[in-house]
């Protein structure tokens, strides 16, 4: 936001106002206290501002593309999207696989019934069985543990912003109940739960319990889009620049078909992200997301910047980049179908690590890729990027504890959840605190915790007592608070080290020896497909082999410094390869007192 409309609501004098742009129906633009002058926050701005344009440089001006580049690869066949024949040498083994057999069947017509009543060990007989229990499954949400937990399935969702609510967490609760010790469910850095312990036979009747609870998994895993991440406090923060809950909502009905399964989109080249940013804090991460929305303005009206790009990989990881485009409001999910389709379209389907779409728009370059997105759009041309909202000398808040919503009277708490693991016990009392305190909802984060929303001033003393408190802390320590660990060698068969248990016995050593002055973001990572983003956090761990002092292999981390998330968003660098997981405790007290200024306890 510049000029006289930057200085009017930055100024100081309309601190919480609410402002009225023309076609504006869910947005409410928050200022930051901390800025006074427009000099200053345009200083922020254009720091920012060559910070990402350095970011785009990369993918600027590539060489020339040819004509024939630009040909679709794929073409629509019996209902589906295939890949042309012309396109199918030299493809990955995962392409060879959706040729073989299209994976949605199992849903848009209904071969998961057959498919479960044939014996796992004859399915698993076969290399087209194989392929169905380990690959084409996920097109419906399972993923079979292989290596850990033969025979048995993770399963996630789509819950569009991380918003669930009472009647889904029992139902989630009942059905890991069944398998004993082999279920339990984790919250996942995409705001979304994944259960465990399924086993084949049982998946059409759960598939049919989550359609009454309205919890579909289609389209959650391989080359599909992931779980649409937005805000956690959308809707309910006092200072929030847009309720992103609607858009996720928007977005996941076109991702979905609504949960008929939307074929347009389910033969991607790779997996794909996707956020709505509403709040200053950044919550949503949107630098590591394939596609972000930004909110900004342009000639008064409200819309949306774009950042595309950003992903993760064991090859190589990168920050988004701004597509110097702009949305309105209205154009959310049109802009996002026909990235998709450009991406869908263009991708590569060869080398597995250089099909994610960053690789595309390095190929064709920043503009060239815009110049393809744009001509798909049917309302015509894109504008160029407006004015960013987010204000980027924002102080980031914590959700943790108590906290007054926009709407009197009501307050959200925020709950740590350690490492983001949950049994099912304490998913029924979950449910119970949700609906006995508050209005049945549930957040999740995108830091694998909770927040409780609704909760009457006049409840909040009750519920702070509650046992399950004890274990959920609404005030956990700084260390523990931003802890993020994925599954791990524990049940994932790509898993170098374990993560979750490791992750939180060091994290209290270290709460038992350590001084901090500010909180430290601790990332695990069980391996370098780095579900838990290390790259983002303050420390970061990645799971690899090491040698002990006998120099005997032995699991251990690769050690990562310096990720920052916000405005000024960076990826750390490794800077301590191979420590042996029983030698991290001295190395990392030693990080934090030279990085961070901690100080060892008396």
């Amino acid at each position: 936001m510049q000029g006289a409309m930057q200085s009017q609501l930055w100024g100081g004098q309309m601190i919480g106002a609410s402002l009225h742009f023309t076609g504006v129906t869910r947005v409410q633009v928050q200022s930051n206290q901390s800025i006074t002058t427009e000099a200053g926050s345009r200083s922020f701005a254009v720091r920012a501002s060559a910070e990402r344009d350095v970011k785009a440089n990369a993918v600027a001006a590539p060489p020339a593309i040819a004509e024939d580049r630009l040909i679709p690869r794929v073409e629509e066949r019996d209902g589906y999207y295939v890949l042309k024949e012309e396109y199918r040498t030299s493809i990955n083994p995962s392409e060879k696989i959706k040729l073989a057999k299209e994976p949605m069947k199992f849903f848009t017509e209904n071969e998961i019934e057959e498919l479960a009543k044939t014996p796992f060990a004859e399915l698993d007989s076969s290399k087209p069985g194989k392929d169905d229990i380990d690959v084409r499954l996920k097109w419906l949400g399972l993923f079979h543990r292989r290596k850990h937990q033969y025979g048995r399935f993770m399963m996630r969702f789509k819950l569009p912003n991380g918003i669930t609510n009472s009647t889904q967490t029992r139902f989630l609760a009942e059905t890991i109940t069944k398998y004993g010790k082999d279920g339990c469910a984790d919250l996942t850095t995409r705001q979304n739960w994944q259960i465990r312990g399924i086993v084949l036979e049982d998946v059409p009747e759960l598939l049919k319990g989550l359609e009454r609870v309205g919890l579909p998994s289609i389209q959650t895993g391989m080359d599909n889009v992931r779980n649409a991440v937005g805000n956690p406090l959308a809707g309910i923060d006092p200072h929030e620049i847009v309720d992103t809950a609607p858009f996720c909502k928007d977005l996941n009905d076109y991702i979905i078909n609504s949960g008929k399964g939307n074929v347009q989109i389910t033969n991607l080249p790779r997996k794909w992200n996707v956020c709505v940013v509403g709040t200053h804090d950044l919550f949503e991460h949107p630098h590591i997301n394939d596609l972000a929305y930004m909110p900004a303005t342009k000639d008064g009206v409200f819309g949306f910047n774009i950042l595309v790009g950003g992903f993760f990989s064991p090859k190589r990881c990168a920050e988004a980049i701004p597509m110097d485009a702009w949305v309105p409001e209205h154009d959310v999910v049109p802009l996002c179908k026909v990235i998709l389709e450009t991406y869908r379209d263009l991708g590569t389907r060869g080398n597995r690590q250089k099909t994610r779409m960053m690789w595309l728009i390095d190929e064709l370059g920043i503009e060239e890729f815009r110049a393809e997105v744009e001509k798909r759009m049917e309302s015509g041309p894109i504008q160029r990027a407006g004015d960013d909202l987010v204000d980027p000398s924002w102080k980031r808040r914590s959700f943790y504890g108590v906290n007054a919503q926009k709407q009197e009277g009501l307050h959200y708490v925020g709950l740590h959840v350690p490492v983001g693991r949950l049994q099912a016990p304490e998913m029924f009392e979950l449910a119970r605190l949700a609906d006995e305190y508050g209005n049945g909802e549930i957040r999740i984060t995108v830091e694998q915790n909770l927040i409780l929303p609704n909760i009457p001033t006049e409840k909040i003393e009750s519920l702070l007592k509650e046992p399950l408190l004890e274990k959920y802390s609404p005030n956990p320590t700084p260390l523990l608070a931003n802890l993020v660990a994925c599954t791990g060698s524990q049940f994932c068969g790509q898993g170098i080290a374990e993560t979750k248990a490791r992750s939180l016995e060091l994290t209290q050593q270290l709460d038992a020896t350590m001084e901090t002055t500010r909180p430290i973001r601790l990332h695990f990572t069980g391996c370098p497909n780095t579900c838990a983003q290390v790259q983002v956090a303050d420390i970061g761990f990645m799971g690899t082999m090491a040698r002990d002092e006998n120099r005997k292999p032995v699991e251990g981390f690769d050690i990562y410094l310096g990720g920052r998330i916000g405005s000024d968003s960076h990826l750390g660098e490794l800077v301590r390869p191979g420590v042996p997981a029983t030698k991290l405790l001295p190395v990392v007290q030693e990080l934090m007192i030279e990085h961070f200024g901690a100080t060892r306890k008396a």
